[in-house]
């Protein structure tokens, strides 16, 4: 069995006047949900600074947390994340063309973190990020889809909204009891390097104080973007091996 807490949180920053970013997740609601589906995480941060942003990064992650709770038992994770991420980019493309936006274009990041059992699939567009905080170092596990233009910023070479599929990419992972998983948009990591998030996380054992004091180091750095942040601590966890597409505790 995997035992696990979370936190998250968001704040639109000390310049922008309201909040693109979105964020969600789908919690078991019994033992048995646990072991079939598992838990699911998903932050979007919308671009383009306008209000269709906010548009798509809620289109996005709702999308994403309806189909995971649509999902059959037992679906293998690390197959039916990107499918889910595809789902959310045809939605976001959709209400583009024919929703609220009346026809303007919309576009976003997505990072979505899936866990069952003793394993985490992570999938995502753009440079909304994940990271593995183990022993107190935090590893990247996702790459952003990025440019460098004109040696100071970064342009997006991927995201939700721009075509009919989009490239997504997806790895499996590993939890250990004590790993923090966190998920952020560019607003945060933009501002805070990996090693003081992590010294926050790890100097933090209250999640929720930990996302706060996130959220609050980004914006001490100027807070000139969005900011949001899900973390997830795996408390506990049972290994496990998988047989014929089923799971088997490892002694």
């Amino acid at each position: 069995m995997l035992d696990l807490e979370y936190a998250q949180a968001s704040h639109c920053g000390r310049v922008r006047g309201h909040n693109e970013d979105y964020l969600g997740c789908v919690l078991p609601d019994a033992p048995e949900r646990e072991r079939t589906h598992g838990w699911l995480f998903a932050l979007a941060d919308g671009v383009g600074g306008q209000e269709n942003g906010e548009i798509a990064s809620q289109t996005a992650v709702e999308t994403m947390l309806a189909g995971f709770r649509r999902a059959g038992r037992h679906t293998p994770l690390r197959s039916l994340v990107p499918r889910l991420v595809q789902a959310a980019n045809e939605k976001v493309l959709e209400a583009a063309l024919s929703g609220p936006a009346r026809g303007g274009a919309m576009a976003t990041t997505l990072v979505a973190c899936a866990l069952r059992f003793d394993r985490a699939v992570v999938s995502h567009v753009g440079d909304s990020r994940c990271y593995s905080i183990r022993g107190g170092k935090a590893t990247a596990l996702t790459r952003d889809h990025t440019l460098a233009e004109a040696g100071t910023r970064h342009v997006l070479t991927r995201s939700l909204g721009n075509g009919l599929f989009v490239g997504v990419d997806t790895a499996e992972h590993i939890v250990l009891g004590g790993d923090v998983l966190l998920l952020c948009s560019d607003g945060l990591h933009g501002a805070v390097s990996a090693a003081e998030m992590a010294g926050i996380v790890t100097g933090n054992s209250d999640l929720n104080a930990a996302a706060g004091r996130l959220i609050d180091a980004a914006n001490e750095r100027g807070g000139a973007d969005n900011v949001s942040v899900q973390l997830i601590r795996i408390r506990n966890v049972e290994r496990t091996g998988m047989y014929r597409g089923r799971p088997y505790k490892l002694a």
